[in-house]
Protein backbone atom coordinates (compact mmCIF):
# COMPACT_ATOMS: atom_id res chain seq x y z
CA UNK A 1 0.00 0.00 0.00
CA UNK A 2 1.69 3.34 -0.79
CA UNK A 3 -0.08 5.94 1.27
CA UNK A 4 2.28 8.07 1.11
CA UNK A 5 0.32 10.40 -1.00
CA UNK A 6 -2.67 9.63 1.52
CA UNK A 7 -1.52 11.32 4.40
CA UNK A 8 -3.83 13.98 5.42
CA UNK A 9 -3.50 16.86 7.54
CA UNK A 10 -6.07 18.13 9.79
CA UNK A 11 -5.00 21.58 11.95
CA UNK A 12 -7.44 22.53 14.57
CA UNK A 13 -5.36 25.79 15.60
CA UNK A 14 -3.35 24.42 18.84
CA UNK A 15 -3.95 21.11 17.87
CA UNK A 16 -3.99 19.07 14.82
CA UNK A 17 -3.54 16.01 13.42
CA UNK A 18 -1.87 13.40 10.45
CA UNK A 19 -4.29 10.92 9.90
CA UNK A 20 -4.01 8.09 7.02
CA UNK A 21 -7.40 6.11 6.58
CA UNK A 22 -8.16 2.55 5.33
CA UNK A 23 -10.86 1.39 3.07
CA UNK A 24 -12.22 -0.37 6.17
CA UNK A 25 -12.89 2.62 7.65
CA UNK A 26 -9.68 2.33 10.17
CA UNK A 27 -7.42 5.21 10.89
CA UNK A 28 -4.04 5.71 12.06
CA UNK A 29 -3.52 8.76 13.35
CA UNK A 30 -0.43 11.17 14.91
CA UNK A 31 -1.51 13.84 16.97
CA UNK A 32 0.16 17.31 17.90
CA UNK A 33 0.28 20.71 20.05
CA UNK A 34 1.35 23.77 18.74
CA UNK A 35 3.91 25.54 21.21
CA UNK A 36 3.91 28.83 19.86
CA UNK A 37 4.73 30.18 16.27
CA UNK A 38 7.99 27.52 15.66
CA UNK A 39 7.57 24.39 17.77
CA UNK A 40 5.28 21.44 18.28
CA UNK A 41 4.77 18.43 20.22
CA UNK A 42 4.10 14.89 18.84
CA UNK A 43 1.83 13.74 22.09
CA UNK A 44 0.10 10.37 20.83
CA UNK A 45 0.60 8.11 17.75
CA UNK A 46 -1.88 5.06 17.31
CA UNK A 47 -1.93 2.44 14.45
CA UNK A 48 -4.69 -0.20 14.22
CA UNK A 49 -4.43 -3.64 13.61
CA UNK A 50 -5.37 -2.82 9.75
CA UNK A 51 -2.15 -0.94 9.27
CA UNK A 52 0.65 -2.77 11.12
CA UNK A 53 3.81 -3.99 9.38
CA UNK A 54 3.18 -1.59 7.09
CA UNK A 55 5.05 1.39 8.18
CA UNK A 56 2.06 3.60 8.50
CA UNK A 57 3.30 5.18 11.95
CA UNK A 58 6.90 5.79 10.63
CA UNK A 59 5.35 7.45 7.67
CA UNK A 60 3.48 9.51 9.76
CA UNK A 61 6.18 10.83 10.90
CA UNK A 62 8.78 11.66 8.39
CA UNK A 63 5.72 13.47 7.28
CA UNK A 64 5.40 15.60 10.05
CA UNK A 65 9.41 16.17 9.46
CA UNK A 66 9.28 17.22 6.31
CA UNK A 67 6.31 20.06 6.87
CA UNK A 68 8.05 21.13 10.20
CA UNK A 69 11.59 21.51 8.20
CA UNK A 70 9.57 23.50 5.12
CA UNK A 71 8.09 25.67 8.08
CA UNK A 72 11.42 26.43 10.44
CA UNK A 73 9.59 24.37 13.44
CA UNK A 74 10.82 22.31 15.67
CA UNK A 75 8.99 19.03 17.48
CA UNK A 76 9.19 17.50 20.57
CA UNK A 77 8.47 13.94 20.59
CA UNK A 78 6.66 13.23 23.47
CA UNK A 79 5.08 10.30 22.01
CA UNK A 80 7.27 7.32 22.35
CA UNK A 81 7.05 5.99 19.11
CA UNK A 82 7.82 9.29 17.81
CA UNK A 83 10.71 9.42 20.02
CA UNK A 84 12.11 5.95 19.03
CA UNK A 85 11.56 7.53 15.22
CA UNK A 86 13.86 10.11 16.21
CA UNK A 87 16.72 7.72 17.73
CA UNK A 88 16.57 5.99 14.38
CA UNK A 89 17.05 9.09 11.67
CA UNK A 90 19.72 11.19 12.95
CA UNK A 91 19.37 12.92 9.79
CA UNK A 92 16.16 14.40 11.67
CA UNK A 93 18.12 16.10 13.68
CA UNK A 94 17.65 19.93 12.57
CA UNK A 95 14.08 19.72 13.45
CA UNK A 96 14.50 18.27 17.22
CA UNK A 97 14.42 20.31 19.86
CA UNK A 98 16.33 19.49 22.45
Amino acid sequence: MNDEANIELEDNGAKGRYLVKAQSGAEAEMTFTKVGEHQLIIDHTEVPDAFRGQGVGARLVARAVEDARAAGKKIIPLCPFAAAQFRRHPEWSDVLRS
